[in-house]
């Protein structure tokens, strides 16, 4: 068991996230690494909602998760962490080196400085980048939106 996945999604914790990956991979705990999420019991609340009573739903700062992902990866649990942004994800590795191997891009909206990569994802240059650079660290990156679609690598998305 451990981390079984590891995705980019900008709209968080979600039927797509929770039934289309949570149910195929078997998710026993998401955690949710987002900052101001981590601040606001309001929101937490609504995204425990989000997931099965069967699935635990985990709040983390990028600081508290870091150091922890290390303990996740050898957990029994099969866990996914979920971010909103490259930047945390590139955070994440930066904080503790080596600990996530594989990093799925799924749902990233349009935004300023953002083109159309892939129906269902928007990067900027300055996140292909960091993605770039995450690959040359030996993260393998993809994007792909459900498990029944095809994995775009990131050499695609260029």
């Amino acid at each position: 068991m451990s981390i079984v996945l590891c995705r980019v999604d900008d709209r968080l914790v979600h039927g797509q996230v929770v039934v289309g990956w949570g149910r195929p991979l078997d998710l026993h705990r998401i955690v949710l690494v987002d900052d101001e999420v981590r601040a606001s019991p309001w929101e937490q609340e609504l995204y425990r909602m989000a997931a099965p009573p069967e699935m635990a739903v985990e709040f983390a700062s990028a600081a508290e998760a870091a150091p922890r992902l290390a303990l996740w990866e050898s957990s029994r649990e099969r866990v996914l962490v979920l971010v909103g942004t490259i930047g945390i994800a590139s955070e994440l590795e930066r904080q503790a080196p080596g600990t996530l191997h594989k990093l799925n891009l799924g749902g990233i909206h349009a935004g300023p400085g953002r083109r159309e990569r892939l129906r269902y994802l928007y990067l900027s240059d300055e996140e292909l980048a960091m993605l770039q650079g995450l690959a040359r660290r030996g993260m393998q990156i993809s994007a792909q939106d459900v498990p029944t679609s095809r994995p775009v690598p990131l050499a695609d998305l260029v």
